[in-house]
């Protein structure tokens, strides 16, 4: 049995956060998988976990849990995805890893230069193009072609924070209008991707994954 940890704090009244559960509820039968909170012991016993997905919904009720659980992914080579909030701490949490003091305008309103900053324009509910940058990760698993992802967010990668990342071989895999930076991946990883839009999105209403989730699987599915 392969075990995932969806990693966050379920509150459905969000919509999203239904389609999480539609997700869930899709996954094959061999796949062990369900909502854990950040501030349950759960959250930080992940070594027989085979992959972690970082979700929606932030601020964490213990974001030092989901900061582990990048580090974690990071240090074992565990298979990760992040999205929405999961996206914005990956990038967060890189940025410290470099050595930066980066801060997430939703927690510190009134710190200099986040690394996580408002966006102009707020994504509530909100479609927007996204457009995957040929020859990544995200390209060979959603396509070159530009898509319509779904979001739930006011924040984003702020332009010198997506500076910093670059100049450390991290590579921005997806862009959007008003939302900037979709998407972040790390080559070097068995599989690490971030994604400021919400693939789970659709589940309840097609009855399918969507390829980044699909991906997400099969990837924690080989043996180490």
């Amino acid at each position: 049995m392969t075990r995932l940890v969806a990693l966050g704090d379920r509150d459905p009244q969000y919509l999203t956060h239904r389609e999480i559960d539609a997700a869930l509820a899709l996954f094959p039968a061999d796949v062990e998988a369900g909502w854990v909170a950040t501030d349950s012991t759960g959250a930080r016993e992940l070594d027989d976990v085979a992959a972690v997905w970082l979700l929606p919904g932030t601020p964490y009720r213990d974001e030092g849990a989901a900061f582990a659980a990048i580090e974690h992914c990071l240090a074992t080579g565990t298979p990760f995805l992040g999205t929405c909030g999961g996206f914005q701490y990956a990038c967060l949490h890189l940025v410290r890893r470099f050595g930066a003091d980066a801060r997430h305008a939703e927690t510190h309103p009134d710190g200099a230069e986040p690394a996580i900053a408002p966006l102009a324009c707020s994504l509530y509910g909100e479609r927007r193009t996204v457009t995957p940058v040929p020859g990544t990760r995200l390209a060979a698993i959603c396509g070159d072609a530009p898509f319509e992802g779904f979001h739930w967010c006011g924040y984003g990668l702020a332009d010198r924070a997506a500076e910093l990342l670059q100049a450390n071989c991290v590579v921005i895999s997806a862009t959007a209008p008003d939302a900037g930076v979709e998407a972040i991946e790390l080559p070097e990883q068995p599989f690490f991707l971030a994604t400021a839009f919400q693939p789970q999105v659709g589940s309840s209403t097609t009855g399918r994954l969507h390829p980044l989730i699909e991906a997400l699987l099969d990837t924690a599915r080989v043996p180490a």
